[in-house]
């Protein structure tokens, strides 16, 4: 039986049939249309995307049933003070604390009441911020643009809308993740775009079968789907099972090869994307589906999404239009993974030698791919066999898939040869100062990256990094700057704390809730300094890329240097900075 609820949203009194233990957020997003609260975590109020006010304090909307603001006030970015929303919209897009804009109308609405408490210290925000997640940015750029609106009574919206041209800057966000991706003063706000939000509501609804369901359903794009007349039908009908976090250790799947004299090995395991718009379209009979890279290219981790052709086929099958939705759960389970490798490498003093095991499937063609170019007087020799894994599907498009296993096993080969890395670069761009890494990203016109990792000798604790981009034009160096921190900040994770548990035997992801992966918190984030050198010639696109490569060498050695030996598997999960970052 639904229950008929009455609150107030954005001032004007509202009234909905809801149904029982309808959230808040199915209510905003399915009954009123209010898209910018956003279902991230679908539902497991871990991402902080649906973040709206109740009664002036924060909310998280997707695990909040309706009946609990009745008689309330529910305030979205819809609801703000023009000059509020404004500035902080405004202050987002000129720090860069913003790319897709997914996760931030939630982050938003919590600095409002961040504000209006004066709890803007960064102790007091990097608390405040545990109840986000922001895959892109890696949080420095968050907290800035927070710290902008923080610093007078009323203030006021900064100069970049008139000083930049947000058009290149949408040019620098393409070049580097590969889908198109816009900067302006809504995208901030949720109004990016996004294939769900702009879904008809009377459409039907399809879902994918969740293992072991036997609800009723149909074949399209490779998957069973379960369709309904609504999101709340087609999950009950499915059978939807919340996401559970495991209690065993996330490990590499291949066995370490023997390690060479004087050489370095390396296992990885299975990592999510982690991107925080699950996969979603719709489509008319007879049309084109809307795309699930509606702004931004989800580090590659949409790009075999079967959304798009399920959509259409389950529209012309039923005659009607149709959304086409994962769950955060989905996700997990369907979406590609950076394929785990296990490999040896040594330097000879001449060539830098590659021996290695990676998971087959489409993930390998980033490991055998030609290199690109080099900043090292350096030869590279490369010997790698497909193998096979139980888990999840992989694939060749994820951040620096292929580049960055390569240069850490190359920065690593060297660092423990002893070699002169400044003396060995060939590109003094990126060579201007010692460097603990420089590593090309893909393409024959790709940009460099140099970085430098400190961890304290005596904490553990990560001090600082340090970036320098050479990425040609930079178009808008916000942009790129943006993403070469958010870039640093994966790659921290990919080295010392990111990893999803498969059981080994049935291939089974054990993690399926968001918080499970090992993301860096916003307060456990060191300070990231990017430099972005001067480099005439055109843009250089994946500058990101090169930078994840080189950070992730970086942290690879500053660890070994620091804990005086050097871990053998990602995520390094026993030294002193990963146990730091995973308390």
């Amino acid at each position: 039986m639904s229950e008929v609820v009455r609150f107030t949203c954005n001032g004007a009194p509202v009234e909905v049939d809801a149904a029982p233990g309808e959230s808040l957020l199915s209510v905003l997003r399915e009954h009123l249309l209010v898209t910018s609260a956003k279902d991230g975590c679908a539902p497991q109020g871990q991402c902080g995307c649906c973040t709206v006010l109740v009664d002036d304090a924060p909310r998280v909307a997707c695990v909040t049933p309706v009946t609990r603001v009745a008689g309330r006030s529910v305030t979205t970015v819809e609801g703000l003070y023009d000059d509020a929303r404004d500035a902080l919209a405004a202050a987002f897009v000129d720090t860069g604390g913003s790319q897709c804009g997914f996760c931030t109308p939630g982050i938003v609405m919590r600095a409002v009441a961040m504000l209006a408490r004066g709890k803007t210290a960064r102790a007091e925000v990097d608390r405040a911020l545990a109840a986000h997640l922001c895959r892109c940015t890696g949080w420095r750029t968050v907290a800035a643009a927070i710290s902008v609106c923080a610093e007078g009574p009323t203030p006021r919206p900064v100069a970049a809308q008139t000083a930049r041209d947000l058009d290149a800057a949408g040019r620098r966000a393409l070049l580097e993740g590969g889908a198109p991706q816009r900067v302006g003063l809504d995208v901030p706000l949720g109004a990016g775009g996004f294939a769900d939000d702009g879904a008809p509501r009377d459409a039907l609804v399809a879902v994918p079968l969740p293992p072991g369901s036997t609800a009723p359903s149909t074949e399209a794009a490779g998957l069973r789907w379960v369709v309904a007349e609504s999101l709340l039908e087609a999950r009950a009908a499915a059978g939807k099972v919340q996401g559970r976090r495991t209690t065993i250790d996330e490990r590499p799947p291949l066995e370490l090869p023997p390690c060479p004299p004087g050489g370095v090995r390396l296992a990885t395991g299975w990592v999510e994307p982690a991107y925080l718009e699950p996969d979603a379209s719709w489509c008319e009979p007879g049309g084109e589906p809307a795309t699930p890279l509606a702004n931004g290219g989800a580090f590659g981790g949409k790009e075999s999404s079967p959304v798009t052709a399920a959509a259409r086929e389950l529209a012309d099958h039923h005659g009607r239009p149709v959304r086409t939705l994962f769950a955060r759960e989905d996700v997990v389970r369907l979406g590609p993974k950076r394929s785990p490798m296990a490999a040896a490498a040594r330097f000879d003093g001449s060539i830098v030698r590659i021996e290695g095991r990676v998971v087959g499937r489409a993930g390998s063609t980033a490991f055998v791919a030609p290199m690109p170019r080099w900043p090292y007087d350096v030869a590279i020799d490369r010997d790698w066999q497909l193998a096979e894994a139980p888990g999840p599907p992989t694939g060749a498009a994820p951040r620096a898939a292929g580049l960055a296993e390569h240069t850490v096993l190359v920065e690593g080969a060297l660092a423990t040869a002893g070699a002169d890395r400044a003396a060995l670069a060939t590109d003094a761009r990126v060579a201007g100062v010692v460097l603990d890494s420089c590593a090309p990203a893909p393409g024959d016109s790709g940009a460099l990256a140099g970085a430098r990792v400190t961890v304290d000798p005596e904490s553990g604790a990560l001090d600082r990094v340090e970036v320098r981009v050479a990425a040609g034009d930079p178009l808008d160096a916000v942009v790129l700057r943006s993403y070469a921190v958010g870039a640093a900040h994966m790659a921290l994770g990919w080295v010392l704390t990111e990893g999803l548990a498969v059981d080994p035997a049935s291939g089974e992801a054990h993690d399926l809730t968001i918080r499970s992966f090992g993301i860096i918190r916003a307060k456990d984030t060191p300070p990231i300094d990017v430099a972005l050198v001067d480099d005439p010639g055109p843009a250089r696109p994946r500058a990101s890329d090169a930078v994840f490569a080189a950070v992730a060498a970086a942290a690879w050695n500053a660890v070994a240097a620091a804990d005086g030996a050097r871990p053998e598997c990602f995520p390094a999960r026993l030294t002193r900075a990963a146990r730091r970052l995973r308390r």
